[in-house]
């Protein structure tokens, strides 16, 4: 059993491939970011071409995109959220990591992706990527419940 390297846990033959060799369409924005990203591991870059909406074309790198599939090993597919993009929907998004290692070392690749439905088929628009978000430090107070969860004033724990 071949298992897809989108992280559905189906068999490739059964979840992706039939996508990407287009002998059935993708039901859901989520099931083509997935297929987009086997596409990816087996270098399938005319796909990746094709997947992207006819109007959003003209900012596809096509030899860029050949070299990043071509020198990258894939480590896998984290879809992180989902909004719309069903069987109904029109547009969607799809928010995922990329995982893989070229020759500078392991790397994520964040985005929230975007798609949408022309004339019944499911595109790839566009993509933004994530921010990692900075992490804040909030001051206690004296007077506060100590953060080691003993119960005690800030003051009379931890902050001696």
């Amino acid at each position: 059993m071949n298992v897809c390297p989108c992280g559905s846990g189906k068999t490739f033959s059964i979840c992706c491939e039939p996508i990407i060799s287009e002998a059935q369409p993708p039901l859901t924005a989520e099931s083509l970011m997935r297929a987009r990203y086997s596409a990816y591991v087996f270098g399938k870059v005319d796909f990746i071409f094709t997947s992207v909406h006819p109007e959003h074309r003209e900012e596809y790198d096509h030899k860029g995109t050949k070299e990043w599939a071509e020198k990258s090993e894939w480590l896998g597919l984290e879809i992180v959220a989902v909004k719309d993009g069903g069987e109904r929907d029109e547009t969607g998004r799809v928010e995922f990591i990329a995982r893989y290692r070229d020759k500078s070392g392991g790397h994520e690749h964040h985005e929230l992706a975007m798609f949408e439905r022309k004339d019944g088929i499911w595109f790839f628009t566009n993509g933004e990527l994530v921010r990692p978000k900075p992490i804040k430090v909030e001051k206690t107070g004296r007077n506060a419940p100590c953060t080691c969860g003993s119960g005690l004033k800030h003051k009379k724990c931890c902050r001696k």
